[in-house]
């Protein structure tokens, strides 16, 4: 069970993305249909991650710095595309939950309650029989 595939980039010059993000969502699911696409700028979160979380955030410099704040460390990873057309992986925190099949908080900017509420929500156990889960 997919919940979704997020597209993540860093344009710190859009102050529109809301609209940038919408118009490439769609191009995304003209091509894939079948997936759920969620598309964000990541230069523009602090913008209205308080409205959507209830506390404030200072913006991100760069998409390495925004991947790094998400909020399990098993959730801070990227993939990408080279130019060459190799695929890159930003991991900030590195893989070591994943080989581990462990997930735990990201205290960057996830608080011990999202954290269990997003536990609650995600059913990481449930789509993944042997995953061990932190307590936050």
């Amino acid at each position: 069970m997919l919940a979704d595939v997020d597209v993540a980039y860093f344009e710190p010059g859009d102050t529109d993305s809301t609209e940038r993000d919408a118009d490439l969502e769609s191009r995304l699911r003209e091509r894939m249909p079948e997936l759920p696409w969620e598309v964000t700028n990541q230069a523009q979160v602090h913008t209205w991650f308080e409205g959507h979380f209830g506390h404030a955030v200072p913006p991100l410099r760069s998409l390495e710095e925004a991947i790094a704040s998400w909020p399990e460390y098993a959730t801070c990873v990227g993939v990408f595309m080279t130019a060459s057309g190799d695929l890159g992986v930003i991991a900030p925190h590195g893989l070591e939950d994943h080989f581990a099949q462990r997930v735990r908080r990201n205290p960057l900017r996830v608080s011990r309650e999202t954290y269990r509420r997003r536990i609650e929500q995600k059913q990481y156990c449930l789509r993944w029989p042997g995953v061990t889960i932190e307590p936050g």
